[in-house]
């Protein structure tokens, strides 16, 4: 009688392999979730605080002699690079994807005023400490807002920008969605748990679509909230919400002065602060493919890459097709 409990357990088990995909607990700088190539730290001091930044530095087998930076999103890490990492080693381009400060690997301060301009200061030190002049700035999300933010900044430093999905394309206070505290938003982190990620990146981010592979992911940013830094990790993402609702980069679009081009996953609805919105509002924000073609009329001389029937993350949800035009967009767009 016992071993057919046990079998009809393990076979309930295999069954739905999906519900012990929440149970992963991880440190507060991701201990415990592997990334797939060897993690370094660049230590320095900021805002009267030791910190260390984590970062992969990728060498291909055979050198181009370009660099390409991965800058990530809010909800993501370096590591959701991955497939993107490997296709751009493998065309000969040395690869950095940092986890900026606050998030995933990197360290989580008990206080710090967080801005688009202190990450690419950040960024562009790492870079620097890694005698990298010049380089191909690649940002998803978040991350392109941050990427814009470091070709404004940087701009002789920086060969390409990419922005994949951005968000920020829309200026969303200014619309009128109202703001909210950081204590607010802190109430919101502390709720976060793996069916909550789950349940915002499928209908957000792959309208409604969902694939088993996209769980490693979700797991990965779950496990952080489950484990011992949960306190630590979810005040600095409710900080950093503040600082992208609060400091749009679109309205300075037009002062871009490097080679731009934009991937735009037609599906995507991602707008911060949405569920705060009116529902007329709320019914306008996140049009990607609106947002998309105004942000390349803005830069000068953008380009638009629109994929029709993909959403928020291209580069997890057909990384193939991402990284074909990627690279494509790196062979042509660079000026020497």
């Amino acid at each position: 009688m016992r071993s057919s409990l046990l079998a009809c357990a393990l076979s309930l088990f295999l069954a739905h392999p999906a519900a012990a995909a929440d149970a992963p607990s991880y440190g507060a700088e991701l201990e415990g979730f592997d990334y797939p190539f060897p993690v370094k730290h660049h230590a320095f001091t900021s805002q009267g605080e030791a910190l260390r930044m984590a970062y992969m530095d990728v060498a291909p087998a055979t050198p181009n002699g370009r660099t390409v930076v991965l800058l990530h999103g809010k909800n993501f890490c370096a590591a959701t690079w991955e497939s993107a990492i490997r296709a751009l080693a493998g065309a000969g381009y040395r690869v950095i994807a940092p986890d900026q400060i606050g998030f995933c690997k990197s360290s989580k301060p008990a206080h710090h005023q967080y801005s688009f301009h202190q990450l690419a200061a950040n960024t562009n030190a790492l870079l620097e400490s890694l005698g990298i002049e010049r380089a191909s700035i690649v940002g998803h999300s978040m991350g392109g807002m941050l990427a814009a933010r470091y070709a404004l900044m940087y701009p002789q430093r920086t060969q390409q920008l990419m922005l994949v999905n951005p968000i920020g394309l829309e200026d969303w206070k200014a619309l009128g969605v109202p703001w909210a505290s950081v204590d607010a938003n802190l109430a919101g982190e502390l709720k976060t748990n793996f069916d909550s990620i789950k349940r915002y990146q499928q209908q957000v981010y792959y309208s409604g679509q969902w694939k088993p592979e996209y769980e490693r992911w979700v797991a990965m940013l779950a496990g952080l909230y489950a484990g011992p830094g949960k306190q630590r990790v979810a005040w600095n993402q409710a900080l950093t919400t503040d600082m992208v609702f609060t400091q749009p980069v679109v309205h300075e679009f037009p002062q871009l002065r490097v080679p731009t081009t934009l991937f735009i996953g037609q599906r995507d609805r991602t707008a911060i602060g949405r569920d705060r919105a009116s529902p007329e509002l709320r019914e306008t924000l996140g049009d990607y493919p609106s947002l998309g073609k105004r942000a390349a009329n803005a830069i000068p001389g953008a380009t638009l890459v629109e994929f029709d029937d993909l959403g928020h993350s291209p580069q997890v949800e057909a990384p193939a097709r991402f990284e074909k035009a990627l690279l494509a967009a790196l062979a042509t767009g660079a000026p020497p």
